[in-house]
């Protein structure tokens, strides 16, 4: 959610900032609508005004003995079309203005770069180098002999369909192995803590975090009307929605392991092979509620924290900051985490950091006692990380040329002496 208060002061400045998201500019009818909202404001005062006299007047009426059922009846409307007024101006979600402002993306950080899609994302950094594996062409994760052994697409989609996979014996354990190897990092020694959420949420928490309303058909929902979470971040960021922090309680940092729903409705017939791109996957997530001055520094801490996992199981990988055009709706800042994949030859998300500024906290109404009274928090989220492509990291770039996988050595502790996965 934008603040109104901004664009009333800075109109030329948040449409030139939606400009840099491919937008066109709306601060002019959005103060059409906010001068509207403002006038119906200034009727209920004058309504009360009204019926602060009349309240008056039927009070000396009533003390002379005199009739006041028509002064009676005169304030039971007035009531009426003041609770009408009240109800509309409160809705500020579904109304015609709060629909406007939560249908627009955060503003961009001055320092994301410009561009259109990923071709104008910016390589910040490289990490590592691409393995000297033993086999002369590598393979596809779904094309390994484990893969075939121990990665079932077929028996998933007799159970559910296209994008879901059953995984087997040792390829199981190691993503069990993966989430708490990465869970134990994030709490031992970066200071997270570990939380275990419900994984149905109401539209309060998908709204808060930006999901709804313009996302609705990325999701899954029940027939009870709960929602799927796509990501832990929903849950837990929301656990201080509709809360006033003191502030130094911050920053306050989450993680959680969870499954992750998605209905993918917007990448059809993308990444349809192997399991890059499922309908349900796992997910190690990392939540930052911070001050608003420590929130850039708490991003790199963020980023930092998901890189280190990659750099612990020895998988080459670069850090690339997002465009304007290639950002998510609720983040102001994001840097993406490839990992290089062998078998495809090139570099695939794995984790994205975002700061999302104070742009959720206004949906959830997230604050904190600050210097200046009640401020609005900063939001962060990333991946740490997601648990399946984590997964298909290993198996392509520990791939050997017996067809067997090796196990990471910072693996090996969680995978009860197992040193090598054979089909």
């Amino acid at each position: 959610m934008h603040d109104i208060k901004f664009i009333r002061q800075n109109p030329e400045a948040f449409d030139a900032a939606l400009a840099r998201r491919g937008l066109e500019a709306q601060s002019k009818h959005i103060l059409e609508l906010d001068a509207e909202k403002r006038k119906g404001q200034t009727q209920v005062q004058e309504l009360q005004t009204q019926l602060n006299a009349i309240s008056k007047e039927i009070g000396m009426v009533k003390s002379k003995g005199g009739d006041a059922s028509a002064l009676m009846e005169q304030v039971k409307s007035l009531k009426e079309k003041k609770a009408t007024l009240e109800a509309e101006l409160a809705d500020e979600g579904k109304g015609e203005l709060g629909l406007l402002l939560s249908s627009l993306p955060t503003l961009p950080a001055a320092d994301v770069p410009d561009g259109r899609d990923e071709h104008g994302n910016k390589e910040v950094r490289v990490v590592g180098q691409k393995p000297a594996l033993s086999v002369n062409k590598p393979k596809l994760h779904d094309e390994l002999d484990v893969a075939k052994a121990l990665m079932d697409f077929d028996a998933a989609a007799k159970l559910s369909g296209a994008r879901f996979v059953v995984l087997r014996g040792v390829l199981a354990r190691m993503e069990r192995a993966l989430a708490n190897f990465m869970l134990d990092i994030h709490t031992r020694e970066f200071g997270y803590t570990e939380i275990v959420p419900p994984f149905l949420v109401r539209d309060n928490a998908v709204y808060g975090t930006g999901q709804l309303p313009k996302f609705a058909e990325d999701l899954f929902k029940t027939t009870n009307d709960f929602w799927l979470i796509p990501t832990a971040e929903v849950p837990l960021t929301n656990l201080v929605a509709d809360s006033i922090l003191n502030e130094d309680e911050l920053p306050i940092r989450m993680t959680a392991y969870t499954p992750c729903f998605r209905s993918e409705a917007g990448a059809a017939g993308k990444d349809t092979r192997g399991m890059i791109r499922q309908h349900q996957f796992s997910k190690v997530e990392l939540v930052s509620i911070a001050h608003p001055d420590k929130s850039k520094e708490e991003h790199e801490r963020m980023t930092s924290c998901a890189e280190e996992i990659l750099r612990r199981l020895g998988l080459h990988y670069r850090v690339m900051l997002l465009c304007t055009g290639d950002m998510g709706f609720s983040a102001e800042k994001t840097y993406d985490l490839e990992v290089w994949m062998p078998g495809q030859n090139t570099f695939r998300e794995i984790s994205s950091c975002s700061n999302c500024g104070a742009f959720q906290a206004r949906r959830m109404k997230a604050r904190f006692k600050g210097k200046n009274g009640n401020e609005n928090v900063h939001t962060l989220n990333g991946s740490g990380l997601a648990i399946g492509r984590t997964l298909v990291a290993i198996m392509e770039n520990y791939q050997q040329a017996d067809g067997s996988i090796a196990i990471p050595d910072a693996l090996k502790p969680y995978m009860g002496g197992v040193e090598k996965i054979s089909a």
